[in-house]
């Protein structure tokens, strides 16, 4: 059966009360996993390449593949990932993504909406079915990696509703990310250092009944803090570092048990099991296992 647009699959887990979950990749092993555990679960799924992972792993070569797994009955979709300027976004749209971020969170309120409202007219004229992300407040860390002391999330790092609102309506947005207290990476030695601003969660919700809100950062947050941000009404949830540390473990511990290797595939298979298992840990947690019809 073909499967359905990642428009009507974001519009049911509104509806219905569950997450896409979106996983990024930069390695044609790591995409094999993420998309034989959504076969596995009949779960639509999410892949992305925020802008270092795209230049490494190439922009149409990224959707040319995506292309491929559609045409098979895969409910799998392409996003660009925090893409940080109008060029790269609008870039993304050419290459045949089907949904792209464009992160202006940095900026101005005032510069970020006019540049996201730029991508956002764009995409529809190049392709009308490409949904815009927009970004609002800032996550206080950049790299997705693994901190060793405690973050410190500010208080004016959140967005305010009213300027959500008006600016979901004047950019025309199809997705938001709002800053909602979690970091790009994990704290190490905890699930997570800080309870979500879940009274925000909900008011955003409740003021942007038509936009998808998009939880970036699930990597390290509490299984229950993620099964509350959804049910308040996080439909998208973003998981990358803890992919890449599932990853980096299991190819260490191959390439320890067995010194001698030297065919790629034998070292990279764990790996990429690895991924594929958290990939499916994800899928039931978030609900969207059996999500896609057979």
């Amino acid at each position: 059966m073909k499967p359905g647009s990642l428009k009507d699959y974001l519009g049911k887990a509104k509806k219905e009360g569950w997450a896409l979950a979106h996983f990024n990749f930069c390695t044609i092993d790591q995409l094999h996993a993420i998309v034989q555990a959504a076969q596995e679960e009949l779960a639509p799924v999410l892949v992305g390449t925020a802008e270092k992972e795209l230049r490494f792993f190439g922009a149409e070569e990224a959707a040319a593949l995506v292309g491929i797994f559609r045409k098979r009955g895969v409910a799998v979709f392409l996003n660009a990932d925090h893409c940080t300027s109008v060029q790269s976004a609008m870039a993304a749209c050419e290459s045949g993504y089907d949904s792209v971020h464009i992160d202006l969170s940095r900026e101005s309120f005032e510069e970020n909406m006019k540049g996201t409202k730029e991508v956002v007219e764009f995409a529809k004229k190049k392709r009308p079915e490409i949904l815009v992300e927009g970004e609002l407040g800032y996550i206080v860390t950049d790299a997705s990696k693994v901190y060793r002391e405690k973050v410190v999330i500010p208080e004016d790092s959140y967005p305010k509703v009213e300027e959500a609102v008006r600016f979901a309506q004047e950019t025309g947005i199809n997705l938001l990310a709002p800053a909602v207290g979690t970091i790009h990476g994990i704290v190490e030695g905890a699930p997570f250092f800080e309870e979500l601003r879940m009274d925000l969660i909900s008011k955003l919700s409740r003021a942007l009944p038509g936009i998808t809100l998009v939880l970036h950062g699930g990597s390290g947050v509490s299984q229950d803090q993620v099964k509350r941000a959804i049910a308040l009404g996080m439909n998208s949830i973003h998981i990358s570092t803890d992919l890449r540390v599932a990853y980096r473990n299991a190819l260490e511990a191959k390439l320890q048990q067995d010194k001698d290797a030297m065919a790629p595939y034998s070292y990279l298979e764990p790996a990429a099991a690895a991924v594929k298992q958290l990939v499916k840990d994800m899928l039931i947690l978030s609900g969207a296992s059996g999500r896609v019809k057979t």
